[in-house]
C-alpha cells in the first residue's frame, strides 16, 4: 500500500521525511496541503495542523521524527537508528538538535531573503493561484520587516540566527572531514535529519523539488555561496545524489509531483 504523505513541497520538515522514505525505497504520494483552508483536514485526521502527516493503511502520524521512528519500527530494512547504545545516542541526540537548531533557525535566516519579490512567489506552493503569486510579490519590502517583527522575525533575531547557523555548519565541516557520515559508515537519521532541514539555507542542486529551476543550488547568501562550507554541502548533495529520488515531473501523484489534497 502506498504512504501518504500530507506536505508542504517546501517545508525543510517535509523534506527530512521525503529524505527518509526515499533512502527506505518506500512507495509514497505527496499530497500537498494549502496553507489555511488545506490544513482543516490535517486537523481532522491527526489532531494538529502542521505536516508532514503521513497515512499508512489506517495509521495517521504527524511530526517529523515520530514519523522516522515508525517508519524505522515498521519498515525496518536500511535501519535509520543503530543498536549501539553510543551510536543510537548520538544519533537521536544529533535528530533532536538538527530539528531545533538548523530547523528552527534556517527558517529565520530564509525570511531575510523574502525581501527579493521574485524569490518570494517562487517559494509558494505549486498550486497556488496567479493572483495570490502577484499579490505577495507586490508586498513592499518595509511591509514583509514589519512583518518579520511581528512572528520574531527582527533583524536582531535573524542575525542571531545567522551567527548560531555558521557555528553549526563550522561543527558539521569538521564532523564530515574525515567520516562519510555524521555519527559512523552509514547514514542514520542524524544525516537524513542534517540534509533535509538544511534545505532553506540552499536549496538542492538537481530535480528534487517542485520549485522553478533558477531556485537550484540557491540560497542564503552568505551561507550558500560561503566557500567555508563547501565541506558540508557538497557531503549534502553526494547524499542526494545517493538517495533522494527526482521528481517525476510528467506524473501526476507519484513520489516526485504532488497532488493537492480537495476540501469538500
Amino acid at each position: 500500500m502506498t504512504i501518504e504523505l500530507y506536505q508542504f513541497e517546501v517545508s525543510q520538515y517535509s523534506e527530512k521525511v521525503r529524505l527518509i522514505l526515499d533512502y527506505k525505497g518506500l512507495d509514497y504520494r505527496k499530497i500537498e496541503v494549502t496553507p489555511g483552508v488545506g490544513q482543516l483536514e490535517i486537523y481532522q485526521m491527526s489532531g494538529q495542523r502542521q505536516v508532514p502527516v503521513i497515512k499508512d493503511g489506517n495509521r495517521v502520524v504527524a511530526d517529523s521524527t515520530a514519523i522516522a521512528k515508525y517508519l524505522d519500527e515498521t519498515y525496518p530494512d536500511r535501519p535509520l537508528i543503530p543498536t549501539s547504545p553510543k551510536s543510537r545516542a548520538l544519533t537521536l541526540m544529533m535528530e533532536e538538535w538538527a530539528d531545533e537548531s538548523i530547523g528552527a533557525k534556517s527558517r529565520l535566516l530564509l525570511f531575510s531573503g523574502l525581501k527579493d519579490q521574485s524569490f518570494r512567489s517562487a517559494l509558494l506552493p505549486p498550486n497556488t493561484p496567479e493572483l495570490v503569486k502577484n499579490l505577495v510579490e507586490a508586498v513592499p519590502s518595509e511591509v514583509l520587516q514589519a512583518v518579520g517583527f511581528g512572528i520574531g522575525a527582527s533583524p536582531e533575531a535573524v542575525q542571531a540566527a545567522e551567527t548560531a547557523i555558521q557555528q553549526d555548519l563550522e561543527a558539521l565541516c569538521l564532523l564530515l572531514q574525515d567520516s562519510p557520515y555524521l555519527t559512523g559508515d552509514t547514514p542514520t537519521l542524524a544525516d537524513f535529519s542534517v540534509a533535509g532541514l538544511s534545505m532553506l539555507l540552499k536549496f538542492p542542486e538537481g530535480n528534487y523539488l517542485d520549485l522553478p529551476e533558477q531556485l537550484q543550488g540557491k540560497g542564503v547568501p552568505g551561507i550558500a555561496d560561503n566557500p567555508l562550507y563547501e565541506t558540508f554541502f557538497t557531503w549534502r548533495d553526494r547524499l542526494y545524489a545517493e538517495y533522494r529520488k527526482p521528481r517525476i515531473p510528467t506524473t501526476t501523484g507519484q513520489a516526485g509531483q504532488p497532488t493537492s489534497i480537495n476540501i469538500e
